[in-house]
C-alpha cells in the first residue's frame, strides 16, 4: 500500500494535485477528518488489492490541523505505510491573484484581508512543510507543468501512458462524438461492391488484405502513424492522457475496421501508449 498525504497553502493548487493522482490510478481522498486517515487506509489494505495507493487531501478546515496530521503521518510510519508529504506552495502575490480571479475569501482570512489569511496559513503549516517529502512551488507553474511534476513524483510507467483509442465508424451512421482525430478513409476503394467480399468485415484477411493493398493505404497508414508520434507527444507535455482517433468508412464495416486494426499494431509498438481498437458500427448492416 502507498500512501501519499497532500497539503499547502490554500490555492496553490491541492485541487489540480487531487485531479491528478486520479488520473494516475490513485484512490483520492479530500479532506478527509486526520482521525480517520489511518481507519481508511486499514481499509484499503484490506481490499484484497483493489486499492493499493492512496491519497489524502488536507487542508486548515480540519481542527487541530497541523497536530493530528502530524500524529497521523508518524503512526502511518510506525505502521509500516511509509506516506510521502506533498507541500504545495506559491508567493503571497499570486496567491492573492488567484482568489481575486476566483471571488473567494480565504479560509482562514476572518474579518480581516486576504493577505492576513496567507499569512496565517503559511505560519500554522510551517512546521509541516520543513517536514515534508516534497515541497513544489507553483508560482510560475501552469496547470499543465504542474501536473507534469505530480506524475514524475507519483506516476508508474503504465499511469504516465497515453491511453489511445482507434474507433472505426460508418458515416452513415453520424460522427464520433468523443473523437479527437477523424481521419476519413473513403479514399479508398470499397470491398462492399466485390461480391466475396460484401459479406465479410475488415477484421477478415481477404478484406484486409483487399484493403491494405490499395494504392495509398500503405503510405496514408505510414504518414498518419508519423504524424501520431508527434500529436501524442505534444499531448503528454500538455497533460492530456487519454486520445481517440476516429477512422470512417460508409458503412463502419470494412475500410475503416482493416485500417483501424492495422493502426492499432502501428501503434501497439510505441513505448509511451496503450492501444486498444474499436469498432462501433461493426453488425449494424
Amino acid at each position: 500500500m502507498e500512501v501519499a498525504v497532500v497539503t499547502g497553502l490554500s490555492g496553490a493548487g491541492r485541487s489540480t494535485a487531487a485531479k491528478c493522482l486520479e488520473d494516475l490510478g490513485w484512490f483520492v481522498v479530500d479532506n478527509l477528518p486526520p482521525e480517520l486517515i489511518s481507519t481508511m487506509v486499514e481499509l484499503g489494505a484490506r481490499s484484497s488489492s483493489v486499492i493499493t495507493r492512496v491519497a489524502v487531501v488536507m487542508d486548515v478546515r480540519s481542527r487541530a490541523f497541523t497536530e493530528d496530521l502530524a500524529s497521523v503521518i508518524k503512526d502511518l510510519d510506525a505502521r509500516g505505510y511509509k506516506p510521502r508529504v506533498l507541500f504545495l506552495e506559491a508567493t503571497d502575490a499570486v496567491l492573492i491573484r488567484r482568489f481575486e480571479a476566483v471571488r473567494r475569501g480565504h479560509p482562514l482570512q476572518g474579518d480581516g484581508r486576504l493577505a492576513d489569511g496567507i499569512g496565517a496559513e503559511r505560519a500554522l503549516l510551517s512546521r509541516l512543510r520543513e517536514e515534508a517529502d516534497l515541497v513544489l512551488d507553483t508560482t510560475g507553474l501552469s496547470v499543465h507543468q504542474l501536473r507534469g511534476k505530480i506524475e514524475d513524483a507519483f506516476g508508474s510507467e503504465a499511469s504516465t501512458r497515453t491511453r489511445v483509442t482507434v474507433l472505426s465508424f460508418g458515416y452513415k451512421y453520424g460522427l464520433p462524438m468523443d473523437a479527437d482525430l477523424v481521419m476519413d478513409v473513403r479514399f479508398l476503394p470499397n470491398p462492399f461492391w466485390i461480391p466475396e467480399l460484401r459479406d465479410q468485415t475488415g477484421q477478415d484477411s481477404d478484406v484486409s488484405n483487399y484493403v491494405l493493398s490499395q494504392e495509398g493505404a500503405e503510405e496514408f497508414l505510414h504518414r498518419y502513424h508519423e504524424l501520431l508520434r508527434l500529436v501524442s507527444a505534444g499531448y503528454r507535455r500538455e497533460g492530456k492522457r487519454y486520445l481517440t482517433l476516429a477512422l470512417g468508412c460508409t458503412g463502419g464495416k470494412h475500410r475503416s475496421v482493416a485500417l483501424s486494426e492495422e493502426l492499432s499494431r502501428r501503434l501497439s509498438s510505441e513505448d509511451r501508449l496503450t492501444v486498444k481498437v474499436v469498432h462501433r458500427d461493426l453488425g449494424r448492416e
